[in-house]
């Protein structure tokens, strides 16, 4: 991939958080990317460096995600997007462009109806925060029992939650297997997702009727992007989403799961420059 090699681990105190961050790009309005629950700043290794050729990006792993710090805390949307204003503010970026996906959405969500002046453009990807309605395998890690399972991660279970994940299974390589292994074991990594998790759904489905009440007062222009097919969160609540956002577009990618980004690369790096021009 070109560039790739400028794709360098930088750390940056966000509190007493030491938070790994890429940074690509020289011009163009900034864009931040926010992975999802168990993420890393290398999924978005599909997108950078195309979105980068116009904007100035960057991707950071959140407190408790990726090679930042672990905090013991309640990874709450709120505590998520405070940790991220509070990153905004240490790279001296006052307003920018949001691409959130999963849970990162949910933050992306919050961060722009708690502080709507920081936000230019809002973009969420198969978002957590906008329904109750979330994949039985997710609810069951809030289990005290159940969540015990999850908390010792192994190859075979990390591949069948990454092959839930696309339409086309085949897109999971042993390198992306491998890559999730690595950042699931590392020290407190494990705990941290469960407590992602728990902070923001239980058994009964996600409890962010907060957001879905005040999504009408966004004033962003938001791209909502969703795989037809995504099994993780229903295609339903983009839909129901774009007609409440009031100056909201909808794209539905065909053949595609939760991780368009991933699974549809040229045709997601398509739309998010479109839309950003």
């Amino acid at each position: 991939m070109n560039h790739i090699e400028k794709l360098q681990d930088q750390y940056v105190k966000i509190g007493s958080v030491n938070t790994r961050y890429w940074q690509l790009g020289e011009s163009g309005s900034p864009v931040i990317l926010l992975h999802g629950g168990g993420g890393y700043v290398e999924l978005w290794k599909y997108n950078i460096v195309e979105l980068a050729k116009q904007h100035r990006v960057y991707a950071f792993d959140m407190a408790g995600a990726g090679r930042s710090d672990k905090p013991d805390a309640d990874y709450t949307f709120d505590f998520m997007a405070q940790f991220t204003r509070d990153f905004m503010k240490a790279l001296d970026t006052p307003k920018v462009n949001l691409i959130g996906t999963s849970a990162g959405g949910g933050v992306a969500l919050t961060l722009t109806l708690n502080f709507p002046e920081l936000v230019d453009r809002l973009i969420l990807v198969g978002s957590a925060g906008l329904g109750k309605e979330i994949n039985f395998l997710l609810r069951v890690t809030t289990l005290p029992g159940l969540g015990k399972l999850f908390s010792s991660p192994s190859k075979s279970g990390i591949a069948m939650l990454c092959k839930q994940a696309v339409y086309d299974s085949e897109l999971i390589t042993n390198e992306i297997v491998e890559e999730f292994y690595q950042m699931a074991t590392l020290p407190g990594a494990a705990q941290a997702t469960l407590n992602v998790g728990r902070s923001n759904f239980n058994i009964w489905g996600q409890f962010h009727q907060s957001i879905t009440e005040r999504l009408e007062t966004i004033a962003a222009p938001t791209l909502i992007v969703w795989g037809r097919q995504d099994p993780m969160v229903p295609v339903t609540h983009a839909q129901s989403a774009a007609k409440i956002i009031p100056n909201a577009r909808l794209e539905i990618i065909e053949e595609c799961g939760h991780w368009s980004s991933i699974e549809h690369t040229h045709k997601f790096n398509q739309l998010v420059l479109e839309f950003l021009a």
